[in-house]
């Protein structure tokens, strides 16, 4: 099942076709990734399936969902969380839950199938905090200070930066990776790639 999948992965080609007019970005959705797979699964006797699930994480409601690959004997799965909004704008309660699972879907099948999606609309949004905000930063050649030192004036919390973020990926330990979950200010879809890696590594 394994070599299955790094077929998958290396021949895989998910282009990013959808376009945000508001933030002028290119993003890849959910249905492109399915759409690039299933002629890859097909070809390795595969399929792929998602689900969701809705949990509690503290006193948030967050969406659940995991994406499955198998060949009928094997399976290889991957999970992604999206926390749904208390209130979104234009949105009923059904819509803002459709929202947040087809985004944890999005984020399941990156994880599954190794897209790397970093440089999408949440590694490049600022979340309100404008430069005044802004404290020190944390950069690759001083791995040995913390992860991140830009603080939010809003709740006081740290907020991890792009290459704090990507130090974790590459070089973070555990306890590090747990640390950036209970104590940084993090997107969700960071939250879900250092869910991700908190399990490898203690898989390890």
């Amino acid at each position: 099942m394994i070599k299955k999948l790094v077929n998958i992965q290396r021949e895989l080609k998910a282009p990013k076709s959808q376009r945000n007019v508001f933030g002028k970005y290119n993003y890849r959705s959910c249905e492109d990734i399915l759409e690039a797979v299933k002629p890859l699964a097909n070809a390795e006797d595969c399929i792929v399936t998602l689900s969701d699930e809705v949990v509690m994480v503290g006193n948030r409601i967050y969406v659940k969902a995991t994406a499955i690959i198998t060949d009928g004997s094997n399976e290889i799965t991957t999970s992604a969380l999206a926390r749904e909004p208390e209130q979104q704008k234009g949105m009923n309660e059904a819509q803002i839950t459709g929202s947040a699972s087809s985004y944890a879907r999005k984020y399941a099948l990156n994880g599954l199938f190794a897209i790397d999606d970093t440089k999408d609309a949440d590694a490049t949004n600022n979340h309100g905090i404008t430069n005044k905000e802004v404290k020190k930063e944390f950069t690759p050649k001083n791995q040995g200070q913390k992860l991140s030192e830009r603080v939010s004036k809003p709740n006081g919390k740290q907020v991890l930066t792009h290459e704090g973020f990507e130090f974790l990926k590459k070089e973070g330990t555990l306890n590090q990776v747990k640390a950036a979950i209970s104590d940084r200010e993090i997107t969700d879809l960071q939250k879900s790639a250092l869910l991700i890696l908190e399990r490898q590594l203690l898989n390890k």
